[in-house]
């Protein structure tokens, strides 16, 4: 177990984009952030991308899982290698299936073999523990928060992230940690950019609304997005979670909507959605920081701007790095691992006790 000293460390993450791994260093000693170290981006290849998305809802055993692995840690062994001065890693790998309360969560990668490739101690298999005792197994992140919520010395805070679902972290730094009852709450939100990146997609051929330029040319049907939340889900206690096509029922209800206000109405909910949440909330956060590919679009930032009761700003705005938070939690959690502390509790993902998870592998 590392003692209670602050080590740099470096994290990897691939989402569920496939776009590539992101990484980053991080000094800290599981409690603490000290410092941010460098940060990298390594994307996936076209084929490499195939070889993925081939194996996304297969579990070990099939040769889809096995290409899928070589893929895994061949590119985050050619990342994590440009890094000098890491003490350890923590590596997520990439989630192929994910099923709490069934056959478990599957996230391919083998830590051992990266260990050895890196020559350095590696955490991984993050989320397993937390789904044996009857957790989601996400989200991972809030922890992380926690911490940088007190490196803010701030009041309750909320850090939202905008994928293709919305989740937020309700997290108050004046807790005595993040396992604390009552100092880290999170759950899903509900649709964020999915919709409306399905929405492009189908009728323009466009992967997404690149800076909401089609929304801000439209005008959000309040009716339809009323209906919205009548969903059995936001009604729904948290902790909770989604898969991302949850509201196809969303989606269906602009069909006979222009691009332009099917493109609103979309973003309109997904903020909606986001101030039904806030309702859940323990009290009302100072503000609410944004992450993820949303935090880039002003029309999304504006709809939440105008529906929620504070301020909303990218994560920019309180000095972090919008596009490594995920990266820098798996440091952050490798550092909590390693020194036996708990990475998830029933706030978070709904476990039935504070739980670390995750195994280590040297090399």
């Amino acid at each position: 177990m590392l003692k209670a000293k602050p080590v740099w460390t470096l994290g990897a993450m691939s989402g569920t984009s496939l776009d590539g791994v992101d990484a980053a260093m991080l000094l800290t000693d599981g409690e603490t952030i000290f410092d941010f170290g460098p940060t990298a981006f390594r994307p996936y290849s076209l084929q490499e991308q195939s070889v993925l998305r081939a194996a996304l809802g297969h579990w070990p055993g099939s040769p889809e899982v096995r290409a899928a692995a070589e893929v895994t840690e061949a590119a985050h062994a050619e990342l994590l290698s440009r890094f000098d001065g890491a003490e350890l890693v923590g590596f997520h790998g990439q989630t192929l299936a994910h099923d709490p309360g069934g056959r478990g969560t599957h996230q391919s990668g083998n830590g051992g073999l990266l260990a050895e490739a890196l020559g350095l101690p590696v955490v991984w298999d993050f989320r397993s523990d937390d789904v044996r005792m009857g957790g989601q197994g996400a989200p991972l992140a809030p922890f992380y928060h926690f911490a940088l919520a007190r490196r803010l010395g701030s009041d309750p805070v909320v850090f939202l992230n905008l994928g293709g679902v919305g989740n937020l972290t309700w997290a108050d730094p004046s807790a005595p940690g993040p396992e604390a009852p009552g100092a880290v709450f999170a759950f899903d939100t509900g649709p964020a950019n999915a919709p409306i990146n399905d929405l492009m997609q189908k009728r323009l051929g466009l992967d997404r609304d690149e800076n909401g330029a089609l929304a801000a040319g439209g005008t959000a049907d309040e009716e339809r997005i009323a209906e919205f939340l009548q969903h059995p889900f936001f009604f729904r206690m948290a902790p909770k979670s989604l898969d991302r096509d949850a509201f196809a029922g969303l989606s269906d209800s602009v069909a006979g909507l222009s691009d332009a206000d099917a493109a609103r109405t979309l973003t309109a909910a997904a903020a909606a959605a986001v101030a039904a949440g806030l309702d859940l909330l323990p009290t009302p956060p100072c503000r609410v920081l944004t992450g993820g590919g949303g935090r880039l679009n002003p029309v999304l930032m504006a709809e939440l701007n105008a529906r929620l009761p504070c301020p909303v700003q990218p994560v920019e705005a309180a000095g972090f790095d919008g596009d490594m938070l995920e990266a820098q939690a798996f440091a952050f959690l490798a550092v909590r691992v390693a020194r036996g502390l708990a990475t998830s509790a029933p706030g978070t993902t709904g476990v039935a006790a504070a739980v670390g998870g995750g195994q280590i592998s040297r090399p």
